[in-house]
C-alpha cells in the first residue's frame, strides 16, 4: 500500500514533525519555508491531509490545487482562514485543535486582568523607559471582591472563574449553551440575564467569533455597564465593538481594557494604541512554549488518525455536526469508530452486521456512535471511499445489517459502548468507555475483561491457559527485534486467555505465523490503529 502524505504547511513545534516523520506508513513534507505559490501549486496537489495555521488561507485557490486533499488540520483554535463550506463541498473534513492552548490562553486573560487593575504596564514604562520614580502616580485597585462577568464558559472561561475565585472575586458566567451546574458546580454564579453580566466590575468574554457574538458588546450594552468598569478581550477579534470600545475609553465609562485580539490583524496602526488606558499584546492566546508543543502533537495526532481514516477529532463539518454535541460524546464516537476499526483487522471477513449498544448517558446518541461504527468497520476494506455521508448507505448495499440499541446502565461505568461484529466466521464483541471525559479504553473482548488504550500495533493472542505460554509470546517477539510496550492479559471461566501486546514496530506475517505454532495459540491476529 502506498504511502498516504502529509503536507506541513506552516511552522509547528518540532515534536509534531517528529511525530509525523517518524510514522512509517506517512510521508511528510515539510512545506513551512517554502514561498506560498510553490506551496499551493506544487506541494499541496501532492497532500492527503494538510496541518495549517494561520499564515496559509485554506481558500479556493487552495482548494482548486489540492485535489487529493481529504482532510485540513487547522494547528490551533481559530479557522477564520478556512472555508469551511469550499471544503465541505468538495468533501475535506475540516479538524482544529480547540484545547491545546487553553492554559495559555487563560493565564494570559489573568495577566490582562492584573495588568488593568495596577496599571502595571505604564507604571514599568514610566520606571524603566523615562527612570521617574512617582509611586504616587499608579494607585490601582484588587481584584479582591470585584464582581467578574465571563461571557462564554467554556475550556477558558471556566478556567478564569476558577482562578478569579483563587483572588476571592464575585465570580458570575453567561453561556445558554451550558448546564447551570457547570459553573455552580466549582461554586459560580450562573445567570440567563445579559444584564447581570454588564452590572459587573469586570468583563471577560471567552466565546468563539460566530454571527451571534461578533460586535455582542457595542454601544448599548456599553451604556448599561457600571462606570469605571473594566473590560478584557483575549478570545476573538471582534467581539466587542471596536468603535464603541475606542468612545467609552476616551470617555472614562470604561476605565481599563486588556485586549490581546483585534477585528485586523496584525493592527499596528490601531487607535486603540493611542489610548493610556489599555493594555495590549499582539495575539499572544497561544503563545507560550507549553503550549506550542501541544498544538503541535495534537494536530499532527490528528493527521495521522484522519490520513488513515481511523478518525477525525475535532471536526467542524462533518454531517452529524461532531462540534455540536455535548463535549462527553465525542470522545465516544472517536472510540466507536476505532472500536470498528479494530474489530474489523481481527476479524478480516465479510461483515454480515454490525450492533452498538448504548448504555448510560450516552444512550441518546446512539444513531450518531451506530454511524461512526460504521466508517469504522468499512474503513479497513474500502479504505478512503467511506465517509460519515455514505457510511451506512454503503453498508446497505453490501447486505450489511446496522443494528443500534440503548440498555440501562448496570455496568458499573458511567457510560458503556458495546460493539459487535458479526462476520461471515463468527462474531467479535468489544466494549469500551472513556475514564474523565478523555481517556479512551477498551474494557472487553468477548468474555475477556481487560484495560487497555485503542491505539499503537497491537497483537490479539488467544490461547489456552496453560504455564509459560507468556514466556514463548515474549520470546517469539523479542526474536523479531521488536520491543514490548504493553501487555495486557484477560481470563475467561473455560480455561482460556487472550493477551493484548502493544508492540514498537510492524508485525510481520511471519510474526504471526511463528505465534500461531505456538500448542497453546488457539488464535492470533494483528491490528494497527
Amino acid at each position: 500500500m502506498s504511502k498516504k502524505t502529509i503536507v506541513v504547511c506552516d511552522h509547528i513545534h518540532e515534536n509534531g514533525l517528529k511525530l509525523l516523520f517518524q510514522d512509517p506508513d506517512i510521508m511528510m513534507i515539510n512545506a513551512s519555508d517554502e514561498p506560498k505559490d510553490k506551496l499551493i501549486n506544487e506541494i499541496l496537489p501532492l497532500a492527503d491531509v494538510a496541518i495549517t495555521r494561520s499564515s496559509t488561507d485554506v481558500d479556493e485557490a487552495l482548494l482548486i490545487k489540492a485535489t487529493k486533499l481529504t482532510a485540513v488540520v487547522r494547528a490551533g483554535v481559530g479557522v477564520d482562514n478556512v472555508d469551511i463550506d469550499g471544503c465541505s463541498k468538495r468533501g475535506i473534513v475540516v479538524m482544529n485543535v480547540p484545547t491545546a492552548n487553553t492554559i495559555a490562553a487563560v493565564e494570559l486573560t489573568m495577566t490582562h486582568m492584573l495588568s488593568c487593575v495596577r496599571q502595571f504596564p505604564y507604571a514599568h514604562n514610566n520606571l524603566k523607559n523615562d527612570r521617574v520614580w512617582r509611586r504616587q502616580d499608579w494607585y490601582g485597585t484588587e481584584l479582591k471582591d470585584k464582581k467578574l462577568g465571563i461571557i462564554g464558559f467554556g475550556n477558558i472561561g471556566s478556567r478564569v472563574g476558577v482562578r478569579a475565585k483563587a483572588f476571592e472575586m464575585d465570580v458570575i458566567a453567561y453561556d445558554p449553551y451550558i448546564d447551570s451546574s457547570k459553573a455552580t458546580n466549582v461554586d459560580i454564579a450562573y445567570t440567563t440575564n445579559f444584564d447581570d453580566i454588564l452590572a459587573c466590575d469586570i468583563i471577560t468574554i471567552h466565546t468563539p467569533k460566530t454571527e451571534e457574538t461578533i460586535g455582542m458588546i457595542g454601544k448599548k450594552e456599553i451604556a448599561k455597564m457600571k462606570d469605571g468598569v473594566i473590560l478584557i478581550n483575549c478570545a476573538r477579534g471582534g467581539l466587542y465593538e471596536e468603535e464603541a470600545l475606542l468612545e467609552g475609553l476616551k470617555s472614562g465609562k470604561i476605565a481599563m481594557a486588556g485586549i490581546d485580539v483585534f477585528d485586523k490583524e496584525p493592527a499596528t496602526n490601531h487607535p486603540l494604541l493611542d489610548l493610556n488606558n489599555v493594555t495590549v499584546t499582539p495575539h499572544l492566546g497561544a503563545n507560550t512554549l507549553e503550549s506550542q508543543e501541544n498544538i503541535a502533537i495534537q494536530a499532527a495526532e490528528n493527521a495521522i488518525l484522519a490520513v488513515k481514516g481511523i478518525a477525525y477529532p475535532n471536526a467542524l463539518n462533518l454531517p452529524i455536526k461532531e462540534n455540536e454535541l455535548p463535549d462527553f460524546v465525542k470522545p465516544y464516537l472517536e472510540l466507536t469508530q476505532k472500536m470498528g476499526h479494530l474489530s474489523a483487522q481481527i476479524t478480516k471477513s465479510a461483515v454480515k452486521s454490525i450492533k452498538v449498544i448504548a448504555e448510560g448517558d450516552i444512550a441518546p446518541f446512539v444513531d450518531s456512535l451506530g454511524t461512526f461504527a460504521t466508517v469504522g468497520v468499512l474503513t479497513e476494506s474500502l479504505a478512503d471511499q467511506i465517509n460519515y455521508v455514505n457510511a451506512e448507505f454503503v453498508a446497505k448495499d453490501r447486505g450489511i445489517e446496522i443494528v443500534k440499541e440503548t440498555k440501562p446502565n448496570t455496568s458499573g461505568f458511567t457510560n458503556k459502548i458495546s460493539l459487535k461484529l458479526t462476520t461471515k466466521n463468527g462474531t467479535l464483541r468489544l466494549a469500551g468507555t472513556v475514564y474523565d471525559g478523555k481517556v479512551q479504553r477498551i474494557i472487553e473482548v468477548d468474555d475477556y475483561t481487560l484495560d487497555f488504550g485503542p491505539k499503537g500495533v497491537m497483537i490479539f493472542f488467544r490461547n489456552t491457559d496453560t504455564p509459560g505460554v507468556i514466556g514463548d509470546v515474549g520470546r517469539i517477539i523479542a526474536q523479531h527485534d521488536l520491543n514490548i510496550s504493553d501487555f495486557r492479559l484477560g481470563r475467561d471461566n473455560k480455561q482460556q486467555a487472550l493477551a493484548v501486546v502493544r508492540v514498537d514496530g510492524a508485525v510481520s506475517k511471519d510474526l504471526l505465523e511463528e505465534l500461531s505454532q505456538l500448542k497453546a495459540c488457539i488464535s492470533v491476529a494483528s491490528a494497527t490503529l
